[in-house]
């Protein structure tokens, strides 16, 4: 069974960091690329970021692109979310999802609240 848990969420700063992790299992973690995503409230899912399956590759949106940093541990089966210089706007809740034979799977997700 797939299973994907995030945590390292939290009421933070603006200005200040946070680093999300994303603990995987039920999958041969290696072989799958995994991306980040989160749900603002009353907005829709959006697409945060992506690491390829060896770590070789990672993509941003440009709203977090040179703030976030995405990176994976093979052995631990973990991906991870550095986030820095955060801003109200990035208040969210924050998925890690897999994309396994065409379906989707989602952590619970971990709430993300930037506020002074």
């Amino acid at each position: 069974e797939v299973q994907l848990v995030e945590s390292g969420g939290g009421l933070v700063q603006p200005g200040g960091s946070l680093r999300l992790s994303c603990a995987a299992s039920g999958f041969t973690f290696r072989s799958y690329g995994m991306t980040w995503v989160r749900q603002a409230p009353g907005k829709g899912p959006e697409w945060v970021s992506t690491i390829s399956n060896d770590g070789g590759s990672t993509y941003y949106a440009d709203s977090v692109k040179g703030r976030f940093t995405i990176t994976r541990d093979n052995a631990k089966n973990t991906v991870d979310l550095q986030m820095n210089d955060l801003k109200p706007e990035d208040t969210a809740i924050y998925n890690c999802k897999l994309r396994l034979l065409g379906r989707d799977y989602w952590g619970q997700g971990t709430q993300v609240t930037v506020s002074s």
